[in-house]
């Protein structure tokens, strides 16, 4: 249909704001080709004549017509465009407190904020058996969905939880899990749908901590495949987890702070995948829940010999400057994980030793490194945090004073032991290195002991897979950790797209089924960029394996590589 029959006299369409992103708009004079503005009237009244790029010409979007607005899937309006979905899914959630809405296949969830009374065994007993189309939409629809094929078709089948920091993802999660939970029973007395859920508390404690946008923020990714019997009964689970954020255990970072060190790369169509590096922390962040959970119980009998205190005592603890969650009690939480570590067959000696490790971690942050002289820096004897560390983990003061300052070179003959360079600044990496690396160690094997929980003798015959991928987000300038998250989730766009878009488009056409193509952004070159050969991480591991490999000769690198040759790839404006 020509331009010129859609953009007609009272015709309304969606203009870019700053503030409301879009506004609705409507058109006091029709639209002629050649014309070079739009002559337009807002909702308020106001006369606006809007110009027309004079080299792409583009037109506004067209708005859906009133009887179209509220709709529960998406697919069902006239036009889908990014202002239609914002609007439907604002009238939705504005007007009647509705925070799903179906676009296909997929499940578009709000963040409410607060908890809603949608979650009982009487919905999940309303959704049990019902076909997808046939409810409200709703996260138990989509697991109804997954759990009906799983038993029809023969097939297993997973549901991918993706979304934003703070978009709700690792609720949804829980909710699906539940749901097959109650459908399903147990094949067994054991249980095992209680174990299941019972990992829920564990990991977030862990692998979850406070951000800027979230209170409950998942800093890994984690996939659970739940396991069925033939008769189509949880016998079991098995988890995966993926990118623990190692480094919010010795330090939290503002990702949005004004004090930023460049380095690297910038991408002009995914700006989510600029690198740089982070040098403010951050107000409110907090590091992982159990952390705050351990000194909020710290003045319990058995946890006597930990030598803890208030959270604002410890620097892995105190860099946000507000240690408290709004509506959360630490302590109570802290019961709640040990109730979840037993229910699991964690024991209560297990359970000491995870807790003496996580205390050691928190006395390790407060060591203090002083410089000895122009070429050496040491701890000086009897530090008191580092006196518990070692009795807590076992080891000798000695032993640890002198490794946090000295490093050990072997060569192909003899071996050498040399005072670490940089003195004051590297001793602290060492320390802050240490304590990343036996965290990292803790996570995985209690990840592995809730495995070994949940895992099943009986032979699985089907399974149903819940991946809650860590949250994307677009900031200015990306640690590490977050463009590896980024970068992950581009790879799950590109599956998306795949097989939403394209796969199915080529299968309509084979089958000469009338079709008007979709038009879709293609993230392939941008993924082509980052993991091709040559790409930005192929050029970062043969940086990190020259023997002076630097920043700023990698940067320099990608400049060499890719300045000329890709149009995605641009360097910081400041950089010369």
């Amino acid at each position: 249909m020509a331009a010129s029959e859609l953009y007609t006299k009272y015709a309304r369409v969606w203009i870019p704001d700053s503030e409301e992103v879009w506004k609705s708009a409507e058109l006091t004079k029709g639209y002629k080709q050649g014309d070079t503005a739009l002559h337009l009237q807002l909702e308020d009244g106001t006369d606006l004549e809007q110009k027309l790029d004079p080299k792409t010409k583009n037109l506004p979007h067209l708005r859906n017509p009133d009887i179209l607005v509220g709709e529960n899937d998406l697919t069902a309006l006239s036009y889908l465009h990014e202002p239609a979905v914002l609007h439907n899914l604002k009238v939705r959630f504005i007007d009647s407190k509705l925070i799903y809405t179906y676009c296909g296949i997929v499940l578009v969830a709000i963040n409410p904020y607060e908890t809603l009374p949608i979650y009982g065994t009487d919905i999940i007993n309303a959704y049990s058996g019902q076909n997808m189309g046939d409810m409200d939409p709703h996260i138990f629809a989509v697991a109804e969905e997954a759990y009906k094929q799983m038993a029809r078709d023969e097939r297993n089948q997973s549901i991918i939880v993706s979304g934003e920091s703070g978009a709700g993802k690792t609720v949804s999660a829980k909710y699906a899990m539940r749901y097959f939970a109650t459908v399903s029973g147990s094949a067994s007395e054991t249980n095992v749908e209680e174990k299941v859920l019972a990992s829920n508390p564990i990991m977030e404690a862990i692998g979850n901590a406070k951000t800027t946008r979230n209170d409950n923020s998942s800093r890994f990714g984690k996939y659970i495949e739940i396991g069925f019997d033939k008769r189509y009964r949880i016998i079991g689970a098995n988890m995966r987890t993926y990118l623990l954020e190692k480094s919010r255990v010795v330090f939290q970072l503002d990702e949005e702070g004004p004090d930023v060190d460049w380095r690297s790369v910038s991408c002009s169509s995914c700006p989510s995948l600029a690198i740089g590096r982070h040098t403010t922390e951050a107000d409110e962040e907090r590091n992982y829940h159990i952390f705050y959970q351990l000194c909020a119980s710290a003045h319990l009998p058995e946890f006597k010999s930990l030598k803890l205190g208030s959270a604002d005592d410890f620097h892995c603890t105190n860099q946000g400057q507000n240690p408290v969650i709004d509506g959360i009690e630490d302590a109570k939480e802290m019961s709640t994980t040990r109730n979840a570590f037993t229910l699991l067959g964690i024991n209560e000696s297990y359970q000491m030793g995870i807790f003496q490790i996580l205390a050691a971690i928190l006395h390790l942050g407060n060591v203090d490194v002083k410089d000895r002289d122009a070429d050496s820096s040491s701890i000086p004897p009897n530090n008191n945090h580092l006196t518990i560390f070692c009795e807590l983990m076992g080891v000798t003061y000695q032993d640890m004073s002198h490794w946090l300052c000295h490093k050990k070179l072997k060569t192909a003959s003899e071996t050498y032991i040399k005072t670490v360079p940089k003195l004051q600044a590297q001793a602290i990496n060492a320390r802050d290195a240490l304590a990343k690396h036996i965290y990292a160690k803790l996570f995985n094997w209690i990840v592995g002991h809730v495995n070994k929980a949940l895992h099943s003798n009986i032979k699985q015959h089907s399974f149903i897979g819940v991946l809650d991928i860590y949250g994307f987000e677009t900031f200015e300038i990306n640690s590490f950790e977050q463009f590896c998250i980024n970068y992950a989730n581009e790879k799950l766009q590109q599956q998306f797209n795949m097989h939403v878009f394209k796969l199915e488009q080529e299968e309509y056409m084979k089958e000469q089924i009338p079709w008007t193509l979709i038009d879709f952004y293609d993230n392939q070159p941008c993924i082509n960029l980052i993991e091709a050969k040559m790409g930005v991480l192929d050029l970062l591991d043969e940086e990190c394996k020259m023997p002076k490999g630097s920043d700023d000769s990698w940067a320099q690198k990608l400049y060499n590589t890719h300045l000329k040759t890709c149009d995605l790839f641009e360097k910081p404006p400041h950089v010369q």
